[in-house]
């Protein structure tokens, strides 16, 4: 049915149904695009795409395992990919393969002039992965700041002497001592140290801007930075990696046959001295068994000689003989008789000595309770004694006794001194 057979009401729908489709195509269509762009982007963001990248090579005998794409690792992790991969002219004999790979930033900035090297090493299935190392000194192999080539004068006359950089390394005369390093900031020192070495016109870096893309390259040779040249120019200058190219599975598997087969004339030999130590064995264990056989008599008379000295007194009886070991016998016995009689004899001697430190015991005790119980006990006796003294003296004196003592001394005695009782020390 044609469009203006419709009702004008029906025209005015369709119409509306048409403009909501073409929206909604116009509205899918936008966010297709948004999704494909939104996945490039995240594409190009993980593969680096937008970063800055710069580019190395490094020579080696084959390219075995290694193909143009494949990941660059830098501490395990993966810093840039191959670019290129290309035999070596044929009249060239050092090296047989060139490969150009590139870093993405910031990793470049781990290569460096001393320790950098590009590794190539293989696993057990013979694929092999380029690898470089982080560097432990030097230079930066490529430099961001623009490179110029300054004279001594017109880097004394600049007035903004801290943005210049040195972009060499300046030797004595016999090229062995490094005087100046190179990205020595252009001060008034160093420019007089220059002027004393005699360096005229010199390459410098302007560190007051930082290009996006590399500006220079270390040369080793020339043993300063030099202008950098990209590809695809002719003239490009890349910088080198020397490398370490572990063989392949293949040469190793190799090796290891022709060591084996150097090694099985020598493993023969030992089998065979192997097989003459086992006869030797077997011939020894045979001559063994005679001497075993040869053996049994004496061993069987070993046996009755051990039978006879077992039983009781059998060792003492065949050594000292019949009386020996009766005499033995008795001598122990009557021994062992009187061990007893000391013994019980001792035992009545301790029963006696107890029982007398027992009664002094008691005397001491009961003395002890006397003169505890009468504490006028001692006086009284120090009295007796003292009237004791006194008597003998005046006996001493008396005319009628006085020979009876004719041997003691004519010097007066001295006084005695009284024993004093508890009480009487107490009251003094």
């Amino acid at each position: 049915m044609a469009l203006q057979d419709l009702t004008p009401q029906l025209r005015t729908r369709l119409n509306r149904m048409e403009r909501a489709v073409g929206w909604f195509i116009l509205l899918a269509t936008a966010l297709l695009i948004f999704g494909f762009v939104y996945y490039l982007h995240n594409t190009a963001k993980r593969k680096g795409w937008f970063k800055k990248r710069v580019p190395y090579f490094t020579m080696i005998d084959r390219a075995t395992g290694l193909r143009v794409g494949d990941p660059v690792m830098l501490m395990g992790f993966e810093v840039g990919q191959i670019t290129d991969i290309k035999p070596m002219p044929p009249d060239y004999f050092d090296y047989s393969v060139y490969i150009e790979f590139e870093i993405k930033e910031p990793d470049y900035g781990y290569l460096w002039t001393e320790g950098s090297r590009a590794k190539v090493e293989a696993d057990f299935l013979g694929k092999r992965v380029l690898e470089v190392t982080k560097g432990t000194g030097g230079h930066a192999t490529y430099s961001f700041y623009p490179l110029h080539e300054l004279t001594l004068i017109e880097a004394e006359q600049s007035s903004a002497e801290e943005k210049w950089l040195l972009a060499k390394d300046v030797y004595d005369e016999s090229g062995t001592n490094l005087l100046v390093k190179a990205l020595t900031p252009l001060k008034k020192e160093t420019l007089a140290r220059l002027r004393l070495l005699g360096v005229v016109k010199f390459p410098a870096f302007d560190e007051a801007e930082k290009r996006k893309a590399a500006t220079a390259v270390w040369d080793d040779k020339e043993g300063s930075y030099v202008k950098f040249v990209p590809k695809p120019d002719p003239k490009a200058n890349v910088y080198w990696l020397v490398a370490d190219e572990a063989p392949a599975v293949t040469e190793r598997l190799q090796k290891l046959v022709d060591v084996v087969e150097q090694a099985l004339p020598n493993i023969l030999s030992l089998t065979n001295q192997i097989a003459r130590a086992l006869s030797n064995s077997v011939n020894l264990t045979s001559n063994l068994n005679l001497v075993a056989l040869n053996a049994q008599p004496a061993s069987s008379n070993l046996a009755h000689l051990t039978a006879q000295l077992q039983g009781a007194g059998a060792l003492g009886e065949w050594v000292l003989g019949t009386n020996g070991q009766r005499n033995l016998d008795s001598t122990l016995g009557n021994a062992n008789h009187a061990l007893a009689n000391a013994d019980t004899n001792l035992t009545l001697l301790t029963e006696n000595l107890i029982r007398s430190l027992d009664n002094l015991a008691g005397i001491t005790s009961n003395l002890n309770a006397q003169v505890q119980a009468n504490t006028n006990l001692l006086g009284s006796i120090s009295k007796t004694v003292v009237g004791a003294d006194d008597f003998v003296q005046g006996l001493k004196r008396h005319w009628f006794l006085r020979s009876a003592f004719r041997n003691e001394t004519n010097a007066t005695p001295s006084a005695p001194v009284p024993v004093l009782s508890p009480k009487q020390r107490g009251l003094q």
